[in-house]
């Protein structure tokens, strides 16, 4: 596992209404800088050196006029790198060949071409700064657990350390017309790291995965793209802040990448997704200009086009995100987690749409089918098993209350009525009666995709998808996704995030046996156009990535697409961001 490495905390020191101090804390061991005075000067020293290094006229962002606060926080809180070794060369400009026009293919690099890019990046940055090896070529260029893989795979992979290292390498990448893949964790399911032209991996994981600025009283917290959200959390903890970041994907995931695909996971029915917790973003375009999209960190605004907004889902289509100002929530008094189990499928989605029309104020609430709930109880973690057996009939229920004390007791009550007494009198239902339980029932949901990884035959592959619908329609289309998938004689399961009309489908299938690739692409296609015809979304958190392009079409429609493709040629004419993704040129 990749070492995370949280190099500063900066806390305002001043008291708030209610007497609360917070202090400047500076982890033993760990260079920071000490005023925010001293951090803004840097930036704009490092500013001057782009601007006066590029040969392009479109670098309007530097000390010409609006000062972009943050964008160089990785190079004053990474391992120094010199000024001159980054900037002092001269880039040559963006080349000026046409954007491609509709329905043409982008023309790039040779394979040639792009290893002497590459090799240019290597002088710039330095020789640990970049890969070649075939093993980091192929973990960045495929997923286990993805829907869609290219068979193409990157000519190197770069480990920026600044956001002026960033802006390098975008340079160097879109006047040699070389594809660039941003890469987090790698967690993603649609192909949205694959590389189906080749070209160069940025991966924010070694170098860029650094907490920059704590700022406890105003509830924000200043990341790079390379931070692990888990460990995110666990860090404002230790700094003693009742506060959290609420996303809650894939453990593994870095800001970066839940950025890049609006992520959400078990907490967006309490908390919402990634959209609406991102207050503003530092992003290097494809000609190596850096832009913030809000300057400040205030917590609503009305000023101007929201460009946050533009790149939060765009998969880095349109940018590359090297900093993140979030939002932080606080960490509620008292939690409890239940377990429902119900005869069938449609059952558990029909008492999920109660919950949710209640008016209940829930934490989260989610599904798992019968199938999910054997493969825990066979080879789930040893703290899921001992919460079993779990029921495998139908489907089961998890339900997360947070609030005070006495306001769980009421939502408890509530939510027993609207299920039925029978539930809890037959033994269907289960309540933690310990915090260590509720981590137990919890983590049954937690490690799904992983246990269902973990038992993938050889040779095997998973194509797991997810829609979201009205909620109105929610239990008639798990019903409908359940039975289509059911009747392909594989494992297939229905486990989804109901809360927010938001669930996924897992399926295993042997693609040397003929036809049983074309059966499961069949269902995923029924289904999408389910969701569609319900006035769903073929993505509910999952992105478009390689997978789904054709789906989004469909959903969207072709003017709507063609408003997007004029603003990806505006920013990135040469149509070398993460290329073959979202959709075709």
């Amino acid at each position: 596992m990749i070492p995370r490495r949280v190099l500063q905390a900066k806390l305002r020191h001043s008291t708030s209404p209610l007497g609360c101090s917070s202090v400047f804390r500076q982890p033993i061991g760990l260079r920071c800088i000490s005023s925010t005075s001293t951090r803004q000067t840097q930036q704009r020293n490092e500013a001057k050196h782009s601007d006066a290094n590029s040969s392009s006229p479109r670098l309007l962002f530097g000390a010409a006029g609006i000062a972009i606060v943050g964008f160089t926080a990785g190079a004053l809180f990474t391992k120094p790198t010199s000024p001159d070794k980054t900037t002092s060369q001269a880039v040559a400009p963006v080349n000026s060949h046409p954007s491609p026009n509709h329905g043409q293919q982008p023309t790039y690099a040779t394979p040639a071409e792009m290893l002497a890019t590459a090799r240019e990046i290597e002088s710039l940055l330095g020789p640990d700064s970049i890969s070649f090896s075939s093993d980091d070529l192929e973990h960045h260029g495929h997923s286990e657990w993805s829907t869609t893989n290219s068979p193409g795979r990157a000519i190197a992979v770069v480990y920026p350390r600044s956001t002026s290292d960033v802006s390098v390498i975008c340079r160097l990448c879109s006047s040699a017309r070389v594809p660039l893949i941003p890469y987090g964790a790698g967690s993603s399911v649609e192909g949205n790291f694959s590389q189906p032209f080749s070209g160069i991996v940025v991966d924010f994981t070694r170098y860029m995965d650094q907490i920059i600025q704590l700022n406890g009283e105003d509830m924000d917290v200043v990341v790079q793209p390379g931070v692990n959200w888990v460990d995110l959390n666990n860090y404002i903890k230790k700094e003693g802040w009742a506060l959290f970041a609420p996303l809650d994907p894939s453990p593994t995931a870095t800001i970066g990448g839940m950025v890049s695909t609006n992520c959400s996971g078990t907490n967006a029915f309490r908390y919402g997704t990634m959209k609406d917790w991102v207050v503003n973003l530092t992003v290097v375009l494809a000609d190596g200009r850096v832009i913030k999209t809000r300057k400040g960190r205030p917590r609503k605004t009305s000023a101007g086009y929201n460009l946050s907004q533009l790149f939060i889902g765009a998969e880095g289509t349109l940018g590359v995100v090297t900093e993140v100002t979030l939002k932080l929530a606080p960490v509620e008094e008292a939690s409890s987690v239940m377990a429902v189990a119900f005869p069938s499928v449609k059952d558990a989605a029909t008492a999920a749409q109660k919950l949710i029309r209640s008016g209940i104020r829930l934490g989260a609430l989610e599904l798992m089918d019968d199938v999910q709930m054997g493969i825990l109880n066979r080879y789930g973690s040893e703290r899921v098993k001992r919460m079993g057996p779990w029921s495998e009939e139908g489907a089961t229920l998890f339900v997360k209350f947070l609030g005070t004390e006495d306001g769980i007791k009421s939502d408890l009550g509530r939510v027993k009525d609207i299920l039925g007494n029978e539930a809890e009198n037959e033994g269907r239902l289960f309540l933690a009666s310990n915090k260590q339980q509720e981590e137990d029932i919890w983590a049954a949901r937690k490690e799904a995709l992983f246990t269902m990884v973990s038992i993938k035959p050889e040779g095997h592959e998973m194509w797991s998808t997810d829609v979201a619908v009205p909620i109105s329609r929610l239990a008639e289309i798990i019903e409908y996704s359940k039975r289509e998938c059911s009747q392909l004689g594989i494992f297939a399961s229905v486990i989804g995030h109901v809360g927010d009309g938001n669930f996924h489908v897992a399926m295993m299938f042997d693609p040397r046996k003929p036809g049983q690739k074309q059966a499961v692409a069949k269902v995923v296609k029924d289904m999408m156009r389910k969701a569609i015809e319900m006035e769903g979304t073929v993505s509910g958190e999952h992105a478009i990535g390689l997978g789904k392009k054709k789906y989004l079409l469909e959903e969207l429609g072709e003017e709507t697409i063609g408003l997007m493709k004029e603003i990806k040629r505006t920013v990135d004419p040469n149509w070398i961001m993460n290329p073959g993704k979202v959709f075709d040129p």
